[in-house]
C-alpha cells in the first residue's frame, strides 16, 4: 500500500526524471550500463521513456484489460542526439503526470496487479524512475543520492511486488522465497525516525511476510538507505565498504537471487 500522497509520486516522476537527464550531459549513449549488462545508456533512456508514456496512455485513456496488449503493442520512436533524447525523455514524463493528475489517484484503469487505480502508476513509476537514475549514474560514473521517502518507499513496493499472487504467478520461481521462518532485516542506518527505514522479512512455508520494523535477523544488511536500496535491488554488491552483513550471509545471498526480476 503506497505510504506518499499522490501529488508526491507526482512530483518525484518529474524530478528523477529530471536529475537522469542531468546524468546523461555529455554522457556517451553507447556506453554500456553494468546494472543491466544488455543495455546501453540509449536503450535504458528508451525503456523508461517506454514505461512513462505506456503508462500515461493507459491513465489517460482509461484502458482496461481487454484493451491492454494493443496499447502494449505500440512503439514509441526516440531521437537519436542525446540533447533531443533527454528532451524526449523529460516531455514523456511531464505528459505522464499531467494524466495522473487530471485522474487523481482512485480512477479505475488496468494494471498488473490487483489494485486497479491510476494511484498505481503514480507510485510505480516514481520508483521506476528512482531506480534507473542509479543505473545511469553508475554507468556514467557519477554521484547518487536517493529521496529518503521515495527510496523507503522502493523497498515497500518491491517487496509487495514480489510477493504478490500476480507475481509469483507470473515468475513462479519466486515461490522458491518461501523458507521455515528464516528472517531477514534490512536497517538504514542515516534516516531519521519519522523514516523509520527497517524491515523484517520473514520466509514462512507458506508466503513471505514482511513489516518496516526493528528487530534481529538471522542476517542483516545495514547501510546507509541509499546503499540499502542499491543492493536490495541488485545495483550494489554485498561486499561495497559502505554496507554491511551480519549473519548468514548465505541467506540473503539466496534472498537476492530470487528476487532478480
Amino acid at each position: 500500500m503506497a505510504v506518499l500522497d499522490h501529488e508526491t509520486y507526482c512530483s518525484h516522476i518529474i524530478g528523477e526524471t529530471d536529475r537522469l537527464r542531468q546524468t546523461l550531459h555529455g554522457a556517451d549513449l553507447d556506453a554500456n550500463v553494468p546494472t543491466c549488462p544488455e543495455w546501453t545508456l540509449r536503450k535504458l533512456v528508451e525503456h523508461l521513456s517506454g514505461a512513462h508514456r505506456l503508462a500515461e496512455e493507459v491513465v489517460r485513456t482509461r484502458v482496461v484489460e481487454r484493451d491492454i496488449q494493443q496499447v502494449m503493442s505500440r512503439s514509441h520512436s526516440a531521437p537519436e542526439s542525446a540533447e533531443e533524447l533527454g528532451d524526449w525523455l523529460g516531455e514523456g514524463a511531464e505528459l505522464l503526470v499531467a494524466a495522473l493528475r487530471e485522474a487523481g489517484a482512485d480512477t479505475k484503469v488496468w494494471t498488473w496487479t490487483a489494485h486497479q487505480r491510476s494511484g498505481f502508476w503514480a507510485r510505480r513509476m516514481a520508483c521506476e524512475t528512482l531506480v534507473h537514475r542509479a543505473d545511469a549514474s553508475i554507468a556514467v560514473g557519477g554521484p547518487y543520492q536517493a529521496s529518503p521517502e521515495l527510496a523507503a518507499d522502493a523497498v515497500d513496493e518491491f517487496l509487495e511486488i514480489i510477493t504478490s499472487p500476480a507475481a509469483i504467478a507470473f515468475r513462479p520461481e519466486l515461490a522458491k522465497l518461501r523458507g521455515n521462518g528464516q528472517t531477514i532485516h534490512l536497517h538504514a542506518t542515516d534516516t531519521p525516525a519519522e523514516v523509520a527505514a527497517e524491515w523484517l522479512i520473514e520466509r514462512k512455508p507458506d508466503g513471505v511476510v514482511w513489516r518496516r520494523e526493528h528487530g534481529k535477523g538471522d542476517v542483516a544488511l545495514r547501510g546507509p538507505l541509499t546503499e540499502v536500496l542499491l543492493a536490495y535491488y541488485r545495483r550494489l554488491p554485498l561486499d561495497d565498504e559502505r554496507l554491511e552483513v551480519v549473519g548468514d550471509r548465505a541467506l540473503l545471498t539466496d534472498w537476492l537471487e530470487y528476487t532478480a526480476i
